[in-house]
C-alpha cells in the first residue's frame, strides 16, 4: 500500500510539474483600423462592447499604446518580427499609394514581409507551439502567405487588404464560402474555436487579424436597426460601423467562452489591439470626406501623422500574472509584442535576432517601467488621409514631427495638449533640437529609406495617383 501511494504521488507531482512547465497559449486579436475610443473601456457610450469592457476588468488597459504605422501592413510587419517598419523597409500598406506628381520620390520600400525575417510563430513552434493565422494577412501575395512564415494553418490570408463582403460569399481565395448570409467576423471566431479544440492539449498561438472594422462598412441588418434607435455619442455615431465593432466584441465573448469550458483560462495570455488609428476622414484633390468614425481627443485618423492615425486601443489580460482592472500609461508600440510574448513563454530570440521593442512584462507584472527613452515612426510616403513623407518621436510627454516636403517640425506636449493643436516648436528650441537629433539618429541606426525630391513634380497635380487598379489599405 505504501509502494502504491508513492507511485500516485509521483505520477501527481509529474503531471503537476508538466502542467507547470506548460507555456501559456496565446490569443493574439489584431482589429484593422479601430480607433483608441471605439471601446466602451475607453469611453465609448454609442459602441457597445461589453466582453471587451471586461478583458480589460480582468486584465491591463494601455492608455497610451500605438500602431507602428498609420496604416495597417507596416504595423503587421512590425508586430510579427518586433522590428520597426523603418528598419524592415516595409514602410507602406502593400502595395501602396503612388504620386508621381508629388514634391518628394518615396523610395524602392519592400512590399511584402521578407522570408529571412524570424517571426513570432517561427520562435514559438521552438517551444511546440501549434500556430495559426487566421484572418487579413497582407504581408505579400501567395510567395509570402503565413505557412512561410511558421504558421501552421493559414485560413482566410491573402494579399488583399479588405474583404470584398461580410457576408457569405466572401470571395476570400483561402476561405472556403460559408452559407448564405454567414457572417465573416464570426465565421473567422468559429474557425479561431476550432482550432482551439483541436490543439487544447498543447501550447498554441492564435493570431486573430480580423478583417473588422476595415471598408466595406457593413453589419448584421438587427444590430443596425438597433444602432439606428440609439443617440449618438459625438463623432460615434454610425450605426452600421457600430454593429461592425459588436460583431468583434461577440467574438471575443465566444472565445472567452470557449477557453472558460475547456479550463484553458487561467494558462492564456489574450492580446487585444488594432493596426492603426481609426479612419476617421480621407482627403484628396476635392477636399476632405468623413470616415466611419472619429477619434477625438486626438487629431485626425488613419493616414494622417498626427495622434489619431497611430493612438490605438490595447488590453492584455492573463490570470495569475495580471492584476486585474489595471491601467497603464507608459507609451507603447507595436513592435513590443514579440519582445514581450517570448518572454512571457520563456522563449528565447534566435542567434542573431534584432528586435527594436522593449519587453512589457515589467509593466505586466508592474514590477518595474521601461528603460527606453522614446519610441519611433517613419513613414516616407503620401497617403489621403492626410500624411506626407515624415517621421515621428515621442520622448515622456513630448511629440516632434518633421515632414520632409519643407523640413519643418512641429512640437507637441500631449499631456497639455491632446489634439496636437498647439505647436510649440518655436517656443520650446531646445526640446525640438534634440528631439530632431534623437530622431535623425535613430533613422540612420535602423537604416529607414528616406524621400528624394522628385523631378516631375507638379503642384497643380502633387495629390493625382497613377495607380490604375483599385486597391484597399
Amino acid at each position: 500500500m505504501l509502494l502504491r501511494f508513492l507511485f500516485t504521488l509521483a505520477i501527481a507531482f509529474s503531471l503537476t510539474s508538466q502542467a507547470q512547465d506548460r507555456p501559456p497559449n496565446i490569443i493574439f486579436i489584431l482589429i484593422d483600423d479601430m480607433g483608441w475610443t471605439d471601446l466602451g473601456c475607453y469611453g465609448s457610450k454609442y459602441y457597445e462592447t461589453p466582453h471587451l469592457d471586461q478583458l480589460a476588468k480582468d486584465g491591463m488597459r494601455f492608455t497610451q499604446a500605438y500602431s507602428a504605422c498609420t496604416v495597417c501592413s507596416p504595423t503587421r510587419a512590425a508586430i510579427l518580427t518586433g522590428k520597426s517598419p523603418a528598419r524592415l523597409h516595409v514602410t507602406d500598406w502593400i502595395a501602396g499609394h503612388n504620386r508621381p506628381n508629388a514634391r518628394l520620390s518615396i523610395p524602392e520600400w519592400t512590399k511584402h514581409l521578407p522570408e529571412d525575417e524570424e517571426t513570432l510563430a517561427e520562435r514559438l513552434k521552438t517551444r511546440g507551439y501549434a500556430t495559426a493565422s487566421i484572418g487579413k494577412w497582407h504581408l505579400g501575395g501567395t510567395d509570402h502567405y503565413p505557412e512561410k512564415h511558421g504558421f501552421d494553418v493559414n485560413i482566410g490570408g491573402t494579399d488583399a487588404g479588405s474583404p470584398p463582403s461580410y457576408f457569405s460569399p466572401y470571395k476570400i481565395a483561402t476561405l472556403p464560402d460559408g452559407p448564405q448570409g454567414e457572417f465573416l467576423t464570426d465565421r473567422l471566431t468559429t474557425e479561431a474555436i476550432g482550432f482551439i479544440e483541436k490543439h487544447k492539449d498543447q501550447p498554441f498561438f492564435i493570431y486573430l487579424p480580423h478583417y473588422a472594422v476595415h471598408t466595406p462598412i457593413m453589419g448584421k441588418p438587427d444590430v443596425v436597426a438597433k444602432y439606428q434607435a440609439k443617440k449618438a455619442d459625438g463623432g460615434h455615431s454610425n450605426p452600421v460601423y457600430a454593429a461592425l465593432v459588436e460583431s468583434v466584441d461577440d467574438g471575443v465573448g465566444r472565445m472567452r467562452e470557449t477557453l472558460k469550458k475547456l479550463d484553458l483560462s487561467e494558462n492564456t495570455l489574450f492580446v487585444f489591439t488594432s493596426d492603426n488609428g481609426g479612419l476617421s476622414h480621407m482627403v484628396g484633390a476635392q477636399g476632405w470626406k468623413p470616415g466611419p468614425t472619429d477619434n477625438s481627443p486626438s487629431r485626425l485618423g488613419k493616414g494622417g501623422p498626427y495622434d489619431g492615425g497611430v493612438h490605438i486601443p490595447l488590453i492584455i489580460a492573463w490570470p495569475g500574472t495580471i492584476e486585474p482592472g489595471t491601467i497603464n500609461d507608459s507609451p507603447v508600440i507595436s513592435y513590443d509584442h514579440v519582445p514581450t510574448l517570448l518572454e512571457a513563454t520563456g522563449t528565447p530570440l534566435k542567434e542573431g535576432q534584432v528586435v527594436d521593442g522593449e519587453s512589457l512584462m515589467p509593466l505586466l507584472t508592474q514590477k518595474d517601467i521601461l528603460k527606453r527613452e522614446a519610441i519611433y515612426w517613419h513613414y516616407p510616403h503620401y497617403h489621403p488621409g492626410s500624411a506626407t513623407p515624415y517621421s515621428a518621436i515621442r520622448a515622456g510627454d513630448w511629440k516632434l514631427i518633421e515632414f520632409f516636403e519643407d523640413q519643418h517640425v512641429e512640437l507637441y506636449n500631449l499631456r497639455r495638449d491632446v489634439g496636437e493643436a498647439d505647436n510649440v516648436a518655436a517656443a520650446e528650441p531646445d526640446i525640438a533640437q534634440k528631439m530632431q537629433k534623437q530622431l535623425s539618429d535613430w533613422r540612420t541606426q535602423v537604416g529607414a529609406q528616406l524621400p528624394v525630391a522628385n523631378e516631375k513634380y507638379d503642384p497643380e497635380r502633387a495629390w493625382e495617383s497613377d495607380r490604375k487598379k483599385k486597391r484597399v489599405n
